[in-house]
């Protein structure tokens, strides 16, 4: 019976520009989904695009700059 190895996955990353889903960015903003949503309702995160009916994003630089603001000024 052949041997299954798990591969590492790559750490995520940003892109320059456009959208980035939540499973992206809880990759690189280590929160949780539920605190994350609730910080989103309360204002304090960015507020998500709907790109179609079951597809949420926020754009990248608004991610970027969430990051700068809680890290002291340096960015993904």
């Amino acid at each position: 019976m052949p041997h299954k190895t798990d591969k590492a996955q790559a750490p995520a990353t940003l892109p320059e520009t456009g959208f980035v889903r939540l499973s992206t960015i809880l990759q690189i903003y280590p929160v949780g989904r539920s605190t994350f949503w609730a910080k989103v309702k309360a204002g304090e995160y960015p507020q998500p695009i709907k790109l179609a009916p079951n597809t949420t994003a926020w754009r990248v630089e608004d991610i970027r700059a969430l990051i700068a603001k809680h890290s002291g000024g340096a960015s993904a």
